[in-house]
């Protein structure tokens, strides 16, 4: 420490003389500068800030919920290995908690950034959580809690708590308080459950501002709205679902305990339709092909499967797209005698009303036919879209007509990831965030 302080002393009286200290000092502290700030907590984001701070950098992430995890945290399973999604986040919730040089904050977003590569200045908003570190996840404050709210993680299937918790492995686990319905200290029933003293509902917004190297930009995805898809009933029939819901549904932790039962009545579902490229490929919705539908489709069909083995699943697709190694996962469930592939456009999807069952008007282009079906649940391969269509970020960037980030109007040392640039899997996603921390290391260590 003592050298350090001499050397800045020496080149300051060697460059005080030509005026070059000022500038010096500014190259030195780009140099030195080896924070990285990641926004955005799901896969992609934490894969690039834990691999960054394991190579000695310090890691920031920003996070806009209460929880890290990101859409993987909604998924039953994930390819390439089928495993819940607790596999492989528990993995780097470890990485994390092992690791001092990573940070985080959740219910956070960025409000600007300023600066250049090497030296970025970031201003930060932080929403508060109304509930502190001496949280130990008791659940005392939502049995108490009154107020019941649709449950976003669930995409609105079931109802839970002003003060929640996302789910049984949600990180970090504690709770939070929704303050868009919390009755506040008029209520305070949670404040009296506490016996920790965790609950303040009287917490502000905070503001950060952090000088970091580097900037990834990890903000994930959404799923296109389907009720804009009038035709196939999504938003009016409910036994129709998106795939994401299909997720939960399956999902030990979802809103059925995992036992795949249709929404209106609870009825075991023993017969499935999927329809793909529900909003995909389509010059009014999607122009592009969501890359990740087809094997999702061909993913819940085996949970159906698995689960009543008398079950039926009928997917009706375009061009089934299965790339690499996933090639053999398509022939296993296209070799399944109860799973039929009928290529052609849904035209229509009704509901019959004394049943609740939904029927399915088709083309089979294949058997040169119309085809008009009925089933127990329908689940519409939903198109993947990127965060940054409706909520673009504080930089000057540049975006596709589809809301993609388009790498190279990125300033220096600035990078996007994953599903920002273009729709991707998990895999993909991890590989991706992989190269960008190498990237960010380099630019948050360079110096003009």
């Amino acid at each position: 420490m003592h050298f350090a302080i001499y050397t800045l002393v020496v080149i300051d009286y060697c460059l005080s003389a030509t005026g070059g200290f000022a500038e010096e000092k500014r190259r030195i502290k780009m140099a030195e500068n080896k924070t990285i700030l990641v926004i955005g907590g799901g896969m992609s984001g934490l894969t690039a800030a834990i691999e960054a701070a394991e190579a000695g950098n310090n890691a920031v992430i920003v996070e806009k919920t209460p929880f890290l995890g990101g859409r993987v945290a909604q998924l039953n399973k994930y390819f390439p290995k089928l495993c819940p999604p607790n596999c492989g986040l528990e993995i780097n919730f470890k990485r994390m908690k092992n690791n001092a040089d990573v940070t985080f904050y959740t219910l956070a977003e960025v409000e600007k950034i300023s600066g250049e590569e090497g030296n970025y200045d970031v201003t930060i908003k932080v929403k508060p959580r109304y509930v502190n570190d001496k949280c130990v996840g008791c659940n005392a404050c939502s049995e108490a809690c009154p107020v019941e709210m649709p449950n976003e993680f669930n995409f609105g299937m079931d109802k839970t708590k002003a003060a929640y918790i996302a789910h049984n492995q949600a990180f970090p686990f504690k709770y939070a308080i929704d303050d868009r319905h919390c009755k506040g200290a008029s209520c305070a029933k949670c404040v009296e459950a506490c016996k920790y003293d965790a609950i303040k509902l009287d917490m502000k917004p905070e503001t950060v501002n952090l000088n970091v190297g580097a900037i990834v930009l990890a903000t994930g995805w959404d799923l296109y709205d389907t009720s804009r898809l009038d035709m196939l009933g999504a938003g009016k029939i409910q036994n129709v679902v998106t795939n994401m819901q299909m997720e939960r549904i399956a999902s030990p932790n979802g809103p059925t305990a995992g036992k795949i039962l249709r929404p209106s009545d609870g009825k075991e579902v023993k017969n499935i339709a999927f329809v793909q490229c529900a909003g995909s490929r389509d010059e009014n919705h999607l122009p592009y092909c969501s890359f990740i539908c087809c094997m999702a489709s061909l993913k819940q069909a085996t949970y159906l499967r698995e689960q009543y083995p008398d079950s039926k699943a009928q997917i009706f697709y375009i061009d089934i797209r299965t790339p690499g190694r996933y090639e053999q996962f398509y022939w296993k469930v296209k070799d399944d005698p109860n799973v039929t592939l009928t290529k052609g456009k849904v035209a229509k999807i009704t509901e019959d009303p004394s049943t609740k069952d939904v029927i399915v008007e088709a083309e089979d282009i294949m058997a040169g036919k119309k085809i008009k079906a009925k089933f127990d649940m329908v689940v519409l391969a939903a198109g993947m879209v990127p965060s940054t269509k409706n909520s673009k970020i504080s930089e000057d960037i540049s975006y596709t007509p589809d809301g993609f980030v388009i790498p190279s109007s990125l300033k220096k040392g600035i990078y996007a990831v994953g599903t920002l640039k273009s729709p991707v899997d998990v895999a993909k996603s991890v590989q991706d965030a992989t190269g960008v921390a190498i990237k960010s290391i380099q630019s948050a260590r360079r110096s003009k």
